[in-house]
């Protein structure tokens, strides 16, 4: 992306197609003057001026060109540097007819202004100092959200909390790298300006900061992308049945015939502000058919895969010691992922028996996915093994996939400088490893950027943003 800060960029700032209103968005130096070219009073006789009006305000009246009335706007004023992009901006509101939308695009177009790339709005933002690097990617992050919890996490990185820990970590590194720089210069002299205990026990405790970071990406991955959950048994449990009444919609196809589901059918659904994805698997069994027994192995895979994997049996069909079995079966696979046991078609059955025969299982749940008994229970059994509460504003959850990445290449680079300080390898070679852990640090928020990198994230962007 060839960043030209001398162009004024256009787009829409909603989505194409009809709606009750639109808004198109200007940036750059000519962004005020350009609008102000073709807009009037109501009437249009009168050309209004906006250079001299005050940022943060409002202005009514007609976007024309020549003696064609285009539409009746709203212009928001934003005046550098108090606007998104730190720059002279316009969001005019126009009624969201396509026509409208494209001929005032086309006006713009026209008379000087380009098409903006995508995400180059929020480039530039970050080019002009309003965010940092981590802010930027957290405003696609907001985009995206679509539970609760994503929102929250979303909207705390975007408020910097997460740039701020970056800062201070790397603050205090470059304070002993610049020590040690300075060594260097003195060599010949064999003087030490960075204790090296205390730089020891700095390492030792970003380390620690490091670590704990990269630990919440395993919840942060999860609120980004849905909490993966196999419902998992053996054929004619339900499934298929338990996912449509979950999800509201007949998604799955429900049949008496054994091995109906062959392939994972997989769909999500938002459940207390978190959201889930649910993935209905092959019925478990051993079966001579090859197309069901690829759907049985796939059944597996979806169960390494999963946080959350629900057993489900037919309360009618194993007895305690076949379920023990079964769940035997199950942990093979399963790792750390939590298991929730859920016996189904227990409308006619008398559930005082069930829960003597199951006694051994005292966090079964009983369920009809028939006559939807005991689904919410189910609901929040889900919730509670995925606690919305842990994440809140005070704490730093990593999500993305690129600052874990450069979380654990500082990690590794600062482990690389302890065993140096303990095998007291020269100044010049910590300061290596120190420089390579700053940079890695430094790519997060942006301090240490490539064109490459910045095409990567903004060009992944929708336009107008």
């Amino acid at each position: 992306m060839k960043l030209n800060a001398d162009d004024t960029i256009v787009a829409l700032a909603t989505a194409h197609g009809s709606a009750a209103i639109a808004v198109l968005r200007l940036s750059g130096p000519q962004a005020i003057a350009l609008t102000e070219r073709f807009f009037y009073a109501p009437g249009g006789k009168t050309r209004k001026t906006l250079s001299d009006k005050a940022g943060y305000t409002i202005h009514f009246g007609i976007l024309q060109h020549g003696e064609v009335i285009i539409d009746e706007v709203l212009v928001s004023l934003f005046k550098n540097p108090h606007s998104y992009t730190g720059e002279d901006s316009v969001e005019i509101s126009c009624h969201g007819s396509v026509y409208i939308q494209q001929q005032l695009l086309q006006l713009f177009l026209q008379h000087g202004a380009r098409m903006a790339d995508p995400g180059e709005f929020t480039l530039r933002a970050f080019l002009n100092g309003k965010l940092d690097l981590s802010q930027a990617e957290a405003v696609a992050d907001l985009i995206a959200s679509n539970s609760a919890v994503s929102h929250q996490v979303a909207m705390q990185q975007m408020r910097g909390g997460f740039s701020s820990k970056i800062k201070v970590l790397r603050d205090h590194l470059i304070n002993f790298a610049s020590l040690i720089e300075l060594e260097l210069d003195f060599s010949e002299e064999d003087v030490e300006f960075a204790d090296r205990s205390d730089l020891k026990n700095l390492v030792n405790t970003i380390s620690g900061v490091l670590q704990k970071l990269l630990h919440s990406f395993e919840v942060g991955n999860v609120i980004k992308n849905g909490i993966p959950v196999a419902i998992v048994g053996k054929p004619n449990a339900g499934k298929s049945t338990l996912l449509n009444v979950l999800l509201e919609d007949d998604r799955a196809i429900v049949s008496d015939i054994p091995g109906t589901t062959r392939d994972v059918i997989e769909d999500e659904i938002v459940i207390d502000g978190v959201l889930f994805r649910f993935m209905d698997t092959a019925g478990i069994r051993t079966t001579s058919d090859i197309i069901e027994q690829i759907g049985v192995n796939k059944a597996f895979e979806v169960i390494k895969k999963s946080a959350i994997v629900i057993y489900l049996f037919d309360a009618h069909e194993l007895s305690s010691g076949d379920l023990q079995q079964e769940i035997h079966l199950i942990k093979e696979y399963i790792g750390t992922s939590q298991l929730v046991i859920v016996a189904n078609k227990t409308d006619v059955e008398n559930e005082t028996d069930l829960q003597k025969e199951f006694a051994a299982y005292s966090d079964m749940l009983f369920i009809s996915a028939k006559t939807h008994k005991n689904i919410e229970a189910l609901k929040q059994r889900l919730v509670s093994l995925f606690d919305s509460r842990t994440v809140n504003t005070t704490e730093t959850i990593v999500t993305n996939a690129r600052h874990a990445d450069s979380l654990r290449k500082a990690f590794d680079a600062l482990q690389n400088v302890n065993k140096g300080l303990t095998d007291h390898i020269p100044g010049d070679l910590l300061a290596l490893d120190i420089r390579y852990a700053l940079d890695e640090l430094g790519s997060i928020t942006g301090q240490v950027t490539t064109e490459d990198l910045l095409d990567s994230i903004f060009t992944r962007f929708c336009i107008g943003k």
